[in-house]
């Protein structure tokens, strides 16, 4: 049996209808997958900005220390016991 024109009509609808769910399924998978994409750069970019201030952190560090000890001639704890040595007697802590 052929089928009439409102018939006809209404399947193209039903059809329009399910190409416009799959595209809109198809465009969110799509954008999810791209936040994804785009979360995992944004914390491998924080996690490599991490690293990078902790190594200059540790390098300012080390500059002060090498400061420390050249302006002192000698390890950071010395200046103290020289002090104590020419100093003379300690005092007590009354």
């Amino acid at each position: 049996m052929a089928q009439t024109k409102a018939q006809r009509s209404a399947a193209a609808k039903k059809a329009a209808a399910t190409r416009k769910r799959n595209a809109a399924k198809r465009s969110q998978r799509s954008a999810k997958s791209a936040a994804r994409g785009t979360a995992k750069d944004v914390t491998r970019a924080a996690k490599s900005a991490g690293g990078t201030a902790k190594k200059a952190a540790k390098a300012v560090s080390k500059r002060v220390d090498a400061e420390i000890t050249r302006v002192s001639g000698g390890s950071k704890r010395s200046s103290g016991s020289k002090r104590r040595a020419s100093g003379g007697k300690r005092r007590s802590g009354r």
